[in-house]
């Protein structure tokens, strides 16, 4: 059996949102060395501070300042540190509940190691040199003996220039593997080919392949040669024009149903007006140099296909 391939893949956006009363209160405390949380109906303070009672979905908005200092309720060590933790080197993710609040913070424990940190520790937030509004204002916990410290005060939440909205990226790295099917669809694309697979019960044929019949869920590993040409099926003209990508608008992006195929897929329309794209066009696939999928599809000149030969794929 050939290797299937895989490889790293990285997801990755900046997610922007923007803050209530209570959140714009938290961060922007945080900014000036301010922990704040918000009191419950029942009297209990919550912190980090939500806008509504987990209980009872009231309103929240009694807003109250606690210490910098707390007990360690939970932990767990952190050996080997990710890019965007809090710490470079090895730390303990640590919940601790803030003198005069109901609820735990989850933080990192700067400590020289796991057998320096238990349940039931004193610590205080080590403050950020820099501060902006953000969670990351607390740059750790760390050690501290101390006694308890009392209630909570109230607190007005107001500050002088608030944080009203915060852009936190978001980031996911992970390592894809296509597996046996779309490997082999891959590796023919590289040889400018386009490969589908059949289902032995149904006799359809499906590119991208799947491994496996989508209609009668049985595994499928006959391989078939399809197109190159094929038929537009369906089409939407894009007006908007995307980030990185460099293709002027408006353009056509449709549904491309290959010669011997059973199932259309997605393509790129070029060197055709895109007010002259329509159902029916017969295309063909464009290849720049060293690509390993064609760039686009573009008329092959022939008479558009009947409706009724491609009807059943739209």
């Amino acid at each position: 059996m050939p290797e299937v391939l895989s490889a790293p893949l990285v997801v990755e956006f900046p997610f922007t949102r923007s803050l209530g009363p209570v959140q714009s209160a938290f961060l922007t405390g945080l900014r000036e060395r301010t922990v704040l949380g918000v009191r419950t109906l029942d009297g209990r303070t919550l912190v980090p501070p939500v806008e509504y009672d987990p209980a009872t979905a009231e309103e929240l908005r009694d807003l109250v300042e606690v210490a910098a200092t707390g007990t360690v309720t939970t932990w767990a060590w952190n050996p080997s540190p990710r890019r965007g933790q809090p710490l470079e080197r090895p730390f303990a993710w640590v919940l601790v509940r803030l003198d005069g609040a109901d609820t735990a913070l989850l933080h990192a424990l700067d400590a020289p190691g796991p057998d320096a940190v238990r349940t039931g520790m004193r610590v205080r937030v080590r403050w950020a040199r820099e501060r902006s509004g953000a969670i990351t204002d607390i740059a750790c916990f760390e050690p501290y003996e101390s006694e308890a410290a009392g209630q909570p005060n109230p607190h007005s939440g107001e500050f002088a220039d608030p944080v009203t909205g915060i852009v936190a990226p978001a980031r996911l790295d992970y390592t894809y593997s296509p597996g046996r099917a779309q490997t082999g669809y891959i590796e023919a694309l590289a040889e400018r080919r386009t490969v589908g697979e059949r289902c032995p019960s149904c006799r359809k044929v499906y590119v991208p392949p799947r491994g496996a019949c989508p209609t009668c869920g049985v595994a499928t590993d006959e391989r078939v040669e399809v197109g190159p040409a094929g038929t537009v099926t369906t089409y939407c003209i894009v007006n908007i024009k995307a980030k990185n990508l460099d293709i002027e608008v408006p353009y056509v992006y449709a549904h491309i149903a290959l010669d011997g195929a059973d199932l259309a897929l997605h393509g790129r329309i070029g060197g055709i007006p895109y007010d002259q794209v329509r159902m029916g066009l017969r295309v063909e696939p464009v290849w720049t140099e060293d690509s390993r999928h064609p760039d686009h599809y573009r008329p092959t000149g022939e008479p558009d296909a009947d409706y009724d030969t491609y009807k059943e794929l739209i």
